[in-house]
C-alpha cells in the first residue's frame, strides 16, 4: 500500500472494501454533512452496504475507469476523493470528493484533487478534468475555482435528490492549463 502525504498530519491512501468498518464509521460521522452532495453516502447505511460502495470502485479500478481514495487525518478517515469516471483513451475523466466536518477548512480537498490532477495529466494523459456540483455547494465550487477550473456551464435540473431535481455547475480543467499550476501541488 502507498500514502501520499498532505502535510498537517493529513495523508491520502487507497480506500478499499476491506476497510469496509472503518468507512461506515466516517460516514456514520459525515452522513449529514456529506449526504446532500454524494449520492452513495445515503446508501451506505450497514456493513453490507459500505463494502458494496468500495467494491464498486475496486471494480471500476480492476477495469481502469475509476478510483477511489481515503484522506486520513491524524490516523482517522475524514473523507475522500475519487475519480468518479476515469477513460484514458478518451483523455477524460471526473473527480468527485467528500468530507467530514472534522477534515474541514483545512485545504485537504485541494491538495488531494491537485494530486490526482497531476497524476492524471502527467501519467496518465488526461487531457480534460471534470468537477461536477450542485449550485449550492459553496465549499466544492471554491475547491474547483481554487484548482484553476473555469465554469462550463448548468446541467438544469440534472440530479435527483430526496424527490427533487436540482441544477449541476460543470467545471473543468485542460491539460495545457494545468501545466502551470503543477507546481503549486507537489510535482
Amino acid at each position: 500500500m502507498f500514502a501520499i502525504f498532505l502535510g498537517d498530519g493529513a495523508e491520502l491512501r487507497p480506500l478499499e472494501p476491506w476497510q469496509a468498518e472503518e468507512f461506515l464509521a466516517h460516514l456514520d460521522r459525515a452522513r449529514d454533512a456529506v449526504d446532500p452532495w454524494v449520492p452513495w453516502a445515503s446508501r451506505s447505511t450497514d456493513l453490507d452496504s459500505a463494502r458494496a460502495s468500495l467494491q464498486r470502485y475496486a471494480d471500476l479500478a480492476a477495469r481502469d475507469a475509476g478510483r477511489l481514495y481515503g484522506i486520513w487525518l491524524d490516523g482517522t478517515l475524514v473523507g475522500g476523493i475519487m475519480f468518479v469516471a476515469f477513460d484514458a483513451v478518451a483523455g477524460t475523466c471526473e473527480i468527485g470528493c467528500w468530507l467530514e466536518p472534522a477534515g474541514q477548512g483545512r485545504g485537504l480537498i485541494t491538495r488531494a484533487a491537485g494530486r490526482l490532477i497531476d497524476w492524471a495529466v502527467h501519467v496518465r494523459g488526461i487531457r480534460r478534468v471534470e468537477w461536477l456540483t450542485r449550485l449550492e455547494n459553496t465549499a466544492s465550487r471554491n475547491v474547483a475555482q481554487r484548482l484553476g477550473m473555469r465554469l462550463d456551464g448548468v446541467l438544469r435540473e440534472q440530479f435527483p435528490y430526496r424527490g427533487v431535481r436540482h441544477d449541476t455547475e460543470v467545471w473543468s480543467l485542460l491539460a495545457a492549463e494545468w501545466a502551470g499550476r503543477s507546481a503549486e501541488h507537489g510535482r
